[in-house]
């Protein structure tokens, strides 16, 4: 090799500095990468590269999926709903916002071993994305019933106490015999500063879902080492999770709370002894996780003095949880591995002791119906107390739901049948998908009992339809590269199938749990024009602020009751109510618009029986008409210039 020489020098010492044209020349080739003697530099090709980098990929969807979403939710026009809720509303972006977000979460399971942060972040977009529309948008509370816990939290901020034996019509009483969470919610009230809960009760199916991905991973990663299908379990629950008790309740709160008792018990309650087979890897699904290290009797002891205050909050909050946490702990007791007899006995005795004494009245009234409904599988499982849903919309939503469920219920059928060794390793999650059928067999719960059996086996159902859409890495049988190139399609195809039944679902009946300001103006204008005591009547107890300041007054939501009593209701609406009005009482009839939406909607009254009510009593001698807008009608009950 021949060495290089040193540069010449001038006569002062210097190297010969080139000119200011010599360094143009030199700049243009430095960027094209030649005549430098240097090799060019690689700034095109990393900036290609971090293009195609997993974390861009990942990356590109959910800023697209943000910004289409942020631009479509000033367009939701909520203001004016009609048949079918906001599906018609919903601008197209909207729609194509949540499509990308599922492409995105799907590549995203690609690298959800490794990089687990982005299926959790699609997770939390993709729950945000369906769920905070009304928390952003609407200016009043929405949901009915969410409204009625309003006016439940704010009668205890006013008189700091609960009245357990306190008599209130509309089995108001309950609320105050299970005041668990309606306590916890007025120190948040009084935490937060606010004036009431309504300031932020349509951020709660956020917060809920939220707080429900954690527990739902700790559940899902004790039975499976795949991160893909766990990641896959969440989303396909957020999606199948369109029942709507989510919401600011004693309901979700305690569903919580049963997650986490669930999670608690099936990683900590293992016995000794008891795993036999299920820790060896060659016995195993590829991606089942072995059974969790065993606990000693001390131990397990420990944690059910931890689980008390939990087990108790529940009792204290809800009626119908702590009886599916009894059926769930009975249902892990039938395995060897977790038969804890202990558990099961406290949190029985927990439920007994708070429904013999707080809870006592509605107790006892709840086991007066039971000769009527014990063994009535058919018309336990009715969903509502009515007919069927009349109308587009809740037409669509009545099928939707049904294909919701049976795709969930086919999917993890599917995977019990196929995958046969992850169900032996995860059999306690079918048995507590399977725990509350039984219920079908005691009571209609007011005929929610089917939407209740439907989310307290969603944990479950959902793991096992997401095993039958995530086939196992690793295997090399011709069979199980089969499965996972049909995977590779009917993954995405079978998540946007189901984001399509949840919306319907979920915002298809909107006009019904969304009352402009006005209408809640003229219903409280109503309650405050009432003489303490009066008999409030209304089609439904669906409508917002239908039971504000509930302890000063009676009600009566008369169609709420079978349809041929409506139908005979509706031949002579203004006698029919007369007749039911006590000698004496001072009574007033509130007619809104979402009431209108209401008694279609759930199948009370036949399409145009609400505007013939209306009519029918504007007209009446019966009734005076005292105040009328365009958000509905108000009358008072004259008794003494007719009938």
């Amino acid at each position: 090799m021949q060495r290089q020489g040193p540069a010449p020098v001038t006569g002062s010492g210097v190297p010969p500095q080139p000119s200011a044209g010599d360094r143009e020349v030199d700049e243009r080739r430095a960027v094209a990468g030649q005549g430098t003697g240097e090799p060019p530099r690689p700034v095109a090709r990393r900036f290609g590269r971090a293009l195609r980098s997993p974390d861009t990929l990942n990356l590109v969807p959910l800023l697209a999926a943000a910004a289409l979403w942020l631009w479509a939710l000033p367009r939701i026009d909520f203001r004016d709903i009609a048949e079918f809720g906001l599906l018609d509303r919903f601008p197209l972006t909207f729609y194509v916002a949540l499509a990308v977000l599922t492409c995105g979460f799907v590549l995203s399971l690609r690298r959800a071993g490794t990089a687990p942060l982005w299926p959790a972040t699609y997770c939390a977009a993709m729950l945000v994305a369906l769920k905070a529309p009304p928390a952003i948008l609407y200016d009043t509370v929405r949901y009915a019933w969410a409204s009625k816990h309003d006016a439940i939290i704010s009668r205890l901020l006013d008189e700091g106490t609960v009245h357990p034996g306190r008599e209130l019509s509309g089995g108001m009483s309950a609320y105050d015999q299970w005041p668990g969470f309606f306590s916890l919610d007025a120190a948040l009230v009084r935490a937060f500063g606010v004036d009431a809960a309504a300031s932020f009760i349509n951020w709660a199916p956020v917060a809920l879902g939220l707080l429900t991905v954690p527990v739902l991973i700790l559940v899902y990663r004790t039975f499976s080492d795949d991160w893909r299908l766990v990641w896959t379990g969440v989303w396909i629950f957020q999606l199948a999770n369109w029942v709507g008790q989510d919401y600011l309740s004693p309901q979700g709160f305690s569903y919580l709370l049963y997650l986490t008792v669930f999670a608690v018990v099936v990683r900590h309650f293992v016995l000794p002894g008891s795993a036999g087979p299920l820790r060896d890897r060659s016995t195993l699904d590829p991606a089942a996780a072995a059974v969790p290290p065993p606990t000693t009797t001390r131990q397990r002891a420990v944690a059910v003095l931890i689980l008390l205050p939990v087990i108790a909050t529940i009792n204290a909050s809800h009626q119908l949880t702590p009886i599916m946490l009894c059926a769930t702990l009975f249902a892990l007791c039938l395995t060897r591995r977790y038969r804890n007899i202990g558990l099961l006995v406290t949190s029985g005795l927990v439920m007994l002791a708070w429904n013999l004494t707080m809870g006592r009245e509605l107790f006892l009234d709840t086991l007066g119906t039971l000769r009527e409904k014990a063994g009535d599988l058919l018309g336990n499982s009715r969903p509502g107390f009515a007919g069927d849903p009349t109308g587009p919309g809740p037409e669509l939503v009545g099928s939707a739901n049904i294909l919701m469920v049976l795709a969930l219920g086919g999917l993890a059928v599917a995977a019990v049948l196929l995958r046969r060794k992850l169900v032996r390793s995860a059999l306690p999650l079918a048995l507590a998908a399977a725990a509350p059928l039984p219920m079908f067999a005691v009571n209609d719960y007011g005929g929610e009992m089917i939407f209740r059996v439907y989310l307290f086996g969603l944990p479950g159902s959902a793991f096992f339809a997401a095993a039958a859409l995530v086939p196992a890495a690793g295997a090399v049988s011709r069979a199980a590269v089969t499965a996972r190139r049909i995977a590779a399609v009917a993954l995405p195809v079978t998540l946007v199938a189901m984001l399509a039944g949840f919306l319907p679902s979920y915002y298809g009946k909107e006009g019904m749990h969304y009352a402009p300001p006005g209408e809640t103006a003229l219903t409280r204008r109503a309650f405050d024009r009432a003489p303490e005591g009066a008999l409030i009547l209304a089609a439904t107890g669906a409508f917002p602020d239908a039971y504000y300041r509930y302890d000063h007054y009676e009600r009566w939501f008369f169609t709420e009751q079978e349809v041929d009593e409506n139908l005979r209701m509706l031949k002579d609406p203004a006698s029919y109510l007369a007749g039911g009005i006590p000698a004496g009482r001072p009574a007033y009839v509130i007619l809104t618009r979402t009431q209108g939406e209401a008694v279609i909607g759930e199948g009370y009254l036949p399409e145009g029986g609400f505007d013939s009510l209306r009519g029918a009593l504007k007209r009446s001698p019966l009734f005076q008409v005292v105040e009328e807008n365009t958000y509905g009608v108000v009358l008072r009950y004259r008794p003494t210039t007719g009938g």
